[in-house]
């Protein structure tokens, strides 16, 4: 087997761990968070998502889906190293619970359902259950890797919410370099940042160039993209 092949093969067997490494990664975090997970889904069925007579089972549903995967994102970015991060999981998870069933009535469902969003991140199997929390509520997600092909999209069709990370290499503001060419082209769509790093400044920062919101938690992010759709 000469060179060529050889780096054929290896390129094969590099995509291949790359497709299932992450599964793997989230399969140890599931199974190291078992005991809060298991608590959640008891306070999902404590909460018990009251809804009204008018509202159909399949929306149900979809709210228990949209609230699993929720707490999902917040069990995948919790702190491990914490001496009680199995704790602060619980009550996390149990917190967004309660957030999906005070958010989402029939009337929001309506307004989010068919929406079209515009997410712009180099890194989009980081933010998976995210999308799928979202998706659950009938919300249509766009996904782009980088801020030239983001603007190319926006110049191609008009979006109802745009969400963007920050550090895109080589830009490390890549999020602040996007929302200032998205406001330079007139563009009024609501645009959200959603990276590491909640500070003060870095909220006031976004808010100062015309953001609609500034987070790195997927709770906070779910009631962003809710009130800016819903009021959209």
């Amino acid at each position: 087997m000469d060179f060529n092949h050889w780096a054929s093969l290896i390129g094969l067997i590099i995509s291949f761990l790359q497709v299932i490494i992450w599964p793997l990664v989230i399969l140890l975090i599931l199974f190291y968070l078992r005991k809060p997970l298991k608590k959640f889904l008891e306070d999902i069925i404590e909460v018990n998502f009251k809804a009204g007579p008018i509202e159909t089972t399949a929306r149900r549903e979809n709210r228990m889906v949209a609230a699993a995967s929720l707490a999902a994102a917040t069990t995948h970015w919790g702190d491990a190293a914490q001496d009680n991060h199995q704790v602060q999981v619980a009550e996390k998870t149990k917190e967004v619970a309660r957030v999906v069933d005070q958010l989402i009535t029939p009337s929001t469902s309506r307004s989010l359902e068919g929406a079209s969003v515009l997410w712009v991140d180099d890194r989009p199997l980081d933010t998976t259950y995210e999308r799928q929390a979202l998706e659950a509520l009938g919300i249509q997600f766009t996904l782009s890797r980088s801020t030239e092909d983001a603007l190319e999209r926006l110049g191609r069709k008009s979006y109802a919410l745009i969400i963007s990370d920050m550090a895109r290499p080589p830009d490390q503001h890549a999020g602040y370099t996007l929302l200032d060419k998205v406001k330079a082209m007139h563009i009024t769509t609501p645009f959200i940042i959603y990276a590491s790093g909640k500070k003060p400044e870095y909220i006031a920062e976004a808010r100062r160039r015309g953001a609609f919101g500034d987070t790195n938690e997927p709770r906070e992010l779910f009631e962003f993209v809710v009130n800016a759709l819903k009021n959209g």
